[in-house]
């Protein structure tokens, strides 16, 4: 019998229902597709083409993990945890993290109301840290812009830090009442270090993007911004620099002479915005954009 966190999951290829296969660590569906699990404990779900975005290096999914390892961003984790928990309290309740990374904020949310969990990223240097960080957790390589490997219905929150959303497969997935958790950066986030770093600038208009990505599926509840005050180390900085979007551009070597030019510790503020909605009832009418 499959742990409970293996119980929303349906065949990435043909969408059977998924068993428990011959070993130890397999998953199989009525069609014959199966699925063994990696050494390091994840799946790897991804079929057909695949994404056009690139998957985090594992430079980058390593500094991000000692980052956050620091405890960093641990008030973000904990917000986060704060507001799914309400959702996840009764019994058979699941969580699905898209984009997942090393599973550092699925962890905090696990670590404050047990319910069985998946944890969904495209990289698989980033699902091997999350899946011996989250080991209760069913952790698979996949797509966020595919048909996501769950049933219809079978989620209570789905959680984004920093990640795409594919809002029709998020509501899709979430039973009613479920909330959908977005983390995106606010104007100002890190602006003491962006531009020594390299790393790259909030979009205009991102809270009004977000709304019009979510429009028709969602609507938005009220959610909170929230601002940390860091003290970073160089070495954390370069850290927080490799680790986003731009760590697939910078020149590691270039970088690691501005931060070895820095102080013994840069204060940066780091700015959040969590944003809260609820999948729409068929009957209901979209959402507008610019409502939050």
């Amino acid at each position: 019998m499959l742990p409970a966190s293996f119980a929303a999951l349906v065949c990435p290829v043909c969408r059977g229902p998924l068993a428990a296969g011959s070993g130890a660590r397999s998953l199989v569906c009525p069609a014959g597709h199966s699925f063994d699990a990696a050494r390091q404990g994840y799946f790897n779900f991804l079929t057909g083409k695949g994404t056009v975005f690139e998957a985090d290096s594992a430079d980058m999914v390593a500094s991000r993990f000692d980052f956050l390892s620091a405890g960093h961003y641990q008030g973000l984790a904990e917000a986060v945890a704060d507001l799914a928990a309400p959702f996840l309290a009764g019994a058979g309740a699941t969580v699905l993290d898209a984009g997942t990374g090393t599973g550092h904020y699925l962890r905090a949310v696990l670590d404050r109301v047990p319910a069985a969990a998946v944890g969904l990223d495209i990289s698989k240097f980033a699902l091997r840290r999350a899946a011996r960080l989250n080991p209760e957790a069913v952790n698979l390589v996949g797509d966020v812009w595919q048909p996501l490997p769950l049933a219809n219905d079978v989620v209570d929150v789905v959680t984004v830090v920093f990640a795409p959303r594919n809002a029709a497969e998020f509501a899709r997935v979430l039973r009613p009442g479920g909330r959908l958790i977005v983390v995106t950066p606010r104007p100002g986030h890190l602006a003491e270090i962006a531009g020594q770093t390299g790393m790259l600038g909030i979009e205009p208009a991102k809270e009004e993007r977000l709304a019009a990505t979510l429009a028709g599926h969602f609507r938005a509840h009220p959610g909170r911004e929230l601002d940390l005050a860091l003290s970073l180390t160089p070495a954390a900085v370069a850290n927080l620099a490799l680790m986003g979007p731009a760590g697939h551009h910078l020149e590691r070597d270039a970088l690691a002479a501005r931060v070895a030019a820095l102080p013994s510790r840069t204060a940066a503020s780091a700015r959040f915005r969590i944003s809260l909605f609820e999948p729409l009832a068929l009957q209901e009418e979209p959402a507008v954009p610019g409502s939050m």
